[in-house]
């Protein structure tokens, strides 16, 4: 449900309103039943919201009702606590197979915060989920923004810019550029997948005149990965990176910091960009834009981001199964 709060509620109803406009695959909401109906009245709109104990109901029902898996009743704890309850008791689902996918609804990052726990934010907390149903097997979750437009990967994402510098190292870059790599092959089925990596500083650091992360760290890793088989070149200038005739040349390019990444494709598809975690062992996917409590309840929140992020949770997971049975894992 995402923080019930914020957007997440509007566009969730929102968007199973135009189900079948869009054709929207199958979901059920883990979070309060209560807060939907809530909003739903806010929004005018006339939507059956139904409690269902199995995502088996939620399949059979959905045509004609929104599922919602009822987490708590209200009032037996904080928001924070029911928004961390939700993210846990879902992403359960996706990790024994019960559901396909999971869509994460946007939260504020006071809601992972607020409670003792030893993760930073909503992506690390699922891959400490993850790590903890596979018996401590470590995962290092990896943010790709998607459009049809551009994919999109920054090396480093939630930290301040003054710090981005400091923060990548050749591991870090290598790592990163081998994950798209792989989730490019995997939940996209792009054979042989291109990649550009996009340099720091201006103008790729003009070899050595305007920095020297692109000589130290950038360039060393790339020349390792395109050794060892991976498509891979830069480091290029971020400047003419992400025009058209250069995004033709590659499948998924990799920033070095969060603007780096983002402005690109909220540029190109503000409304329909997805975030995917890579680095998972289930798929997740969720909208490219915050809470904006703002807009709660005023019907001004368009669901176009979240409608993308179910259509492409369906098809990756999907993919993911269909790789799994012809293995036979």
């Amino acid at each position: 449900m995402g923080d019930p709060e914020g957007i997440g509620l509007d566009i969730t109803l929102a968007s199973w309103h135009a189900r079948r406009q869009h054709t929207l695959p199958a979901f059920a909401v883990y979070g309060d039943a209560e807060a939907l109906q809530d909003r739903a009245r806010a929004l005018a709109l006339d939507i059956p919201i139904v409690r269902i104990g199995s995502l088996q109901e939620a399949v059979r029902l959905f045509p004609d009702a929104l599922p919602v898996r009822q987490l708590r009743p209200r009032g037996s704890g904080g928001v924070d606590e029911a928004i961390v309850a939700a993210i846990e008791t879902a992403t359960g689902a996706v990790l024994t197979g019960e559901a396909l996918a999971l869509v994460t609804n946007p939260i504020a990052k006071r809601s992972v915060r607020a409670i003792p726990l030893e993760y930073p934010g909503h992506t690390a907390f699922l891959g400490l989920l993850a790590s903890r149903f596979y018996q401590g097997r470590p995962f290092h979750p990896t943010m790709m923004l998607v459009a049809d437009e551009l994919k999109v990967v920054p090396a480093t994402v939630h930290i301040p810019l003054t710090a981005v510098a400091g923060a990548l190292t050749k591991a870090l870059v290598m790592e990163t550029i081998r994950t798209t790599a792989a989730a490019l092959a995997l939940d996209f089925g792009i054979r042989n997948p291109r990649i550009a990596v996009a340099g720091l500083n201006p103008h790729a650091g003009e070899g050595g005149l305007i920095g020297s992360e692109e000589t130290n760290v950038i360039a060393p890793a790339i020349a390792e990965l395109a050794a060892a088989g991976i498509t891979v070149t830069g480091p290029h200038s971020a400047d003419t990176l992400f025009h058209a005739e250069a995004r033709s040349t590659y499948d998924a390019a990799v920033a070095m910091y969060h603007d780096q990444a983002l402005i690109p494709l909220k540029t190109l598809a503000f409304d329909r960009g997805v975030n995917v975690t890579l680095g998972l062992p289930f798929v997740r996917t969720s909208p490219d834009h915050g809470t904006a409590v703002a807009l709660a309840g005023t019907g001004k929140a368009r669901p176009d981001s979240f409608i993308a992020a179910l259509h492409l949770a369906a098809k990756l997971g999907q993919r993911r199964a269909d790789a799994r049975a012809s293995t036979g894992q």
